[in-house]
């Protein structure tokens, strides 16, 4: 089994892949903000659309307990599925954005 440290670096490198994946526009800058003391991961958008203010939070994924979070998912892929591929158990992932009576219906975890 994984060690919660080793989920962080999986993490990380995975949301950094996404951001370099998911580029946006010129006017626009993907930001990473990671702090495992808390473990807290995010990927957000900032800048200008038009006149348009943009400050959009498109990933979050939390360490808690010994489970992986996903609070927020903004991709096609699934970042789940890009962890699941990078080596951690869907068993230890919760799609924490799905309401918790639905997440049985998943392959991941419940809690």
């Amino acid at each position: 089994m994984a060690t919660l440290e080793q989920f962080a670096d999986i993490i990380e490198k995975t949301l950094c892949d996404c951001a370099k994946r998911y580029a946006t526009e010129e006017n626009l800058r993907t930001l990473m903000a990671f702090d495992r003391t808390h473990g807290q991961f995010l990927l957000l958008d900032e800048g200008w659309a038009g006149y348009k203010r943009i400050h959009q939070i498109w990933a979050h994924i939390e360490l808690r307990g010994e489970k992986v979070w996903m609070h927020e998912d903004g991709t096609e892929v699934g970042i789940a599925n890009l962890l699941v591929e990078a080596g951690i158990p869907n068993q230890s992932i919760v799609l924490a954005f799905h309401a918790p009576a639905m997440r049985s219906s998943t392959e991941f975890a419940v809690a």
